[in-house]
């Protein structure tokens, strides 16, 4: 038996019909939504989703056939169930047309009705096992929140509970997006400190006036506005990992008190002659070329070298395709379960499209895709019209208006905003996301441009 009760919604502009429906439903262990007369249900099922409707046939205002039409384009997979008294063939062969389960006359035979709700109930139950198969599965593939059954991510998964009990200095390098942070927190878990502090500082983050005092703190007087003494993150998470995040970014002079802290596990915070002496474990991670800015002398080569101890290089999503589905999967149980919406499955077009994408964003823009395709889906089932490639190739550039610059440039800009607004569905603020500008200045060049008609929010 399913975990919660199948919802039935009736239709009728009969009460006495409406009665008798509710009685026999709940009987079946159905939850029941009724509704007197097309026009206020149609109001209602986009937030309802039943599972299954039965619906008369004529009632005034709006007739069942139209109400049938319109939970086509909201659920394709909802299960609906006709009544009338005035049964024709034309309105039966309709019906069926447009996806009917069955065709009942009035007065009902129950037992024929019971026989049919019988039958919606066991395709749920099918369902549902389909999704407890489904999640079983990510469940399989899944590690510390990271997903993936591909070789290339199962040696992953198999080297960070080999090394995280007894590894001290770890480099992580991928692109952005691939789940670095997701794998310093793995090897944190996996280690024998997993209780003590795991301190997490985004290098790229924090002004280059600042960082050596975040890092190793300070003391009062140590410079304008150190009104007091401050621990650095390096004496917070002693005992415990630091993560230090996009390490490619930190300053030269801080390069070399870092190197310092990895060879001898001491340093003095800024201003002060006093030595600390930690027992960190320091994870770094970096999406940039180290021994490129080895070579270009930005970065020091001695400070590579003691961070690449145990080096972890993170595929790209593009070279582990065959992870894509079983993702896919997880995210939609992780945000159809927030939006609170039923989602149960994937059209194969829309799959097609995903597992084709080139994904430079990696899993966090795989995440974004889905978690946007779930809230645009009007169906159970996610379309490739709900499924907004933000990396797919633009189309060409028509040629330029004229030789006039202003022109040129006014016209540029009035395209790359009208393409980001349709790109995005009329939302302006995805719009503004892909472009990298705020709200604020998507208002305005939609009114300088007279483009406010583009706009669904």
């Amino acid at each position: 038996m399913i975990d919660a009760q199948p919802t039935l919604l009736a239709i009728d502009d009969e009460p006495g019909m409406l009665a008798l429906v509710e009685r026999f439903a709940r009987g079946l262990d159905f939850r029941v939504i009724s509704h007197h007369g097309g026009r206020s249900a149609l109001e209602h099922i986009p937030h309802v989703r039943p599972d299954v409707v039965l619906l008369d046939l004529q009632m005034p205002e709006i007739g069942g056939l139209d109400v049938l039409r319109s939970i086509r384009e909201v659920d394709p997979e909802c299960a609906v169930i006709l009544m009338t008294a005035h049964a024709s063939v034309e309105s039966a062969i309709e019906a069926v047309k447009l996806g009917a389960l069955d065709y009942l006359t009035k007065p009902l035979d129950l037992d024929r009705l019971r026989d049919l709700l019988t039958t919606v109930q066991k395709g749920i139950e099918r369902r549902e096992t389909l999704h407890q198969i489904d999640a079983t599965v990510a469940r399989q593939f899944e590690f510390q929140g990271m997903i993936g059954r591909s070789a290339a991510m199962q040696s992953l998964f198999d080297s960070i509970r080999r090394l995280a009990p007894h590894v001290r200095t770890v480099l992580i390098s991928g692109e952005t997006g691939t789940g670095k942070e997701l794998v310093a927190r793995a090897i944190h878990d996996w280690s024998a400190q997993r209780e003590m502090p795991l301190v997490r500082v985004n290098c790229a983050a924090l002004p280059e006036t600042l960082i050596e005092s975040e890092l190793f703190g300070h003391v009062r007087g140590a410079f304008t506005g150190a009104v007091g003494n401050k621990k650095g993150r390096f004496a917070l998470a002693d005992g415990g990992t630091i993560f230090l995040d996009e390490i490619g970014n930190i300053a030269p002079p801080v390069q070399a008190k870092l190197l310092r802290v990895l060879q001898e596990r001491e340093f003095e915070p800024l201003g002060s002659e006093r030595t600390v002496r930690v027992d960190v474990r320091v994870i770094a991670a970096t999406n940039r070329d180290l021994r490129k800015l080895v070579a270009e002398e930005r970065f020091q080569q001695d400070l590579y070298y003691r961070l690449n101890v145990i080096p972890i290089t993170m595929p790209a999503l593009r070279e582990r395709r065959e992870d894509i589905p079983v993702l896919v999967e997880h995210f939609i149980q992780r945000h159809a379960s927030r939006a609170g919406k039923r989602i149960d499955s994937v059209a194969p077009d829309a799959m097609a499209a995903l597992a084709g994408s080139p994904w430079p964003g990696n899993v966090r823009e795989l995440e974004n895709t889905i978690e946007r395709a779930v809230v645009l889906a009007a169906g159970p089932v996610i379309q490739a019209s709900d499924v907004t490639l933000v990396s797919a190739a633009s189309p060409a550039v028509p040629a330029l208006p004229s030789l006039n610059l202003r022109q040129n440039m006014d016209w540029a800009e009035r395209e790359t905003i009208r393409h980001a607004m349709e790109h995005a569905r009329g939302v302006k603020k995805d719009a503004a996301e892909a472009m990298g500008i705020s709200q604020r200045a998507m208002s305005y060049y939609l009114a300088k441009y007279r483009l406010d008609g583009l706009s669904q929010d």
